[in-house]
């Protein structure tokens, strides 16, 4: 800790969620980012230099490309651990899991990202589920960003005594926007060739007890997941019941295709429209009109914007390591309130 009580951390790898992270990291009071650590020179790492970011080398055979290329390297990984509390791990899949030996070694807490196996930690995170069962670990796994919306959808409905079994379908991204270049699929719908696909079972390490069937495909855009999903309730429910728990969870936002949110495209206007850095959208934004009860059963859809979701949970899953706070209903308010997230995006 800091002398002012604040959790120092640290993120290893700056691309998509690890840029996101370190902005989350400085937005909180409690919180003070030492460094970030990487073995790239290009634009990315430049852009955190110019953000006053200290820039650390991820391994040193790449220090000297990186200083030749004009970034001030502030050292090395092992030195960036020497200084933080908790490691937030956001290196490409298969890495984060052969790190994590290195910050058990040296006694850091260490944060993993959803590409990684459930039994690399033996923990994985939703902080809406399981924030208290994080306190004392020494490292966590913030699950993927479709698993994260699955479980904050699901886990309000059963917190609420309706959920009795879900069956989704989850519609993919090809690729993240700024791969398009070079990766994804064009002009086509890959099915998953697994029933259950990798959703529902990852779901099932946060919450063991979840009855969850998921089946996926992969579709040729890059922006946004949705998913459809059909419930059924413990009991019968009416609309404004099941809707009512959704506007009560947090980061569950509710929109509407008949104020001309009608597409994926729109909520990412729409983010832009409300001055969100990147256009992140980190909750989970609910078609409310579209929400449809019938007796015990329940059917919707919404929107996860695969870059953003797992930003908040991220900063919770921080605190739960580092001990800080040990309430998670407390955590996900303050992170709330530091980044700005709503239950409803436009006033009536």
């Amino acid at each position: 800790m800091s002398n002012d009580n604040k959790i120092l951390v640290g993120i290893n790898g700056y691309g998509v969620i690890g840029k996101r992270v370190a902005d989350a990291v400085r937005l909180q009071p409690d919180m003070e980012l030492v460094g970030v650590s990487d073995v790239i020179s290009d634009f990315r790492v430049g852009m955190a230099i110019q953000r006053d970011i200290h820039v650390f080398a991820s391994v040193a055979d790449k220090r000297e490309a990186m200083e030749e290329a004009g970034i001030p390297v502030a050292g090395l990984l092992d030195d960036l651990l020497d200084q933080v509390d908790v490691i937030v791990d956001c290196t490409p899949k298969g890495i984060g899991a052969k790190n994590l030996q290195t910050y058990r070694d040296r006694g850091v807490k260490a944060i993993v990202q959803g590409g990684e196996s459930h039994e690399a930690t033996g923990h994985s995170f939703v902080a809406q589920a399981n924030y208290e069962s994080t306190l004392g670990l020494d490292a966590t796994r913030v699950v993927s960003c479709n698993t994260t919306s699955t479980v904050r959808t699901l886990v309000a409905l059963d917190d609420a005594g309706l959920l009795r079994r879900a069956r989704g379908v989850l519609i993919r991204r090809a690729t993240d926007p700024w791969e398009s270049d070079h990766s994804g699929i064009m002009n086509t719908v890959v099915p998953e060739r697994q029933i259950p696909s990798h959703q529902g079972p990852d779901a099932q390490t946060v919450v063991p007890g979840l009855d969850v069937v998921t089946i996926a495909a992969k579709a040729s855009h890059t922006q946004s997941h949705q998913h459809f999903w059909i419930v059924d309730l413990a009991r019968e429910a009416t609309r404004e019941e099941v809707l009512e728990v959704f506007r009560k969870t947090p980061r569950i936002a509710t929109i509407r295709a008949d104020e001309g949110v009608v597409a994926l495209n729109s909520t990412i206007e729409l983010m832009k429209d409300l001055g969100r850095p990147r256009g992140d959208m980190w909750e989970v934004a609910l078609w409310e009109d579209i929400l449809t009860v019938n007796g015990d059963q329940a059917y919707y859809t919404y929107q996860v914007d695969n870059q953003a979701i797992v930003i908040p949970e991220t900063i919770d899953a921080i605190r739960a390591l580092a001990g800080t706070v040990t309430d998670g209903a407390e955590s996900i308010a303050r992170t709330d309130k530091a980044l700005g997230v709503q239950q409803s995006f436009l006033k009536h």
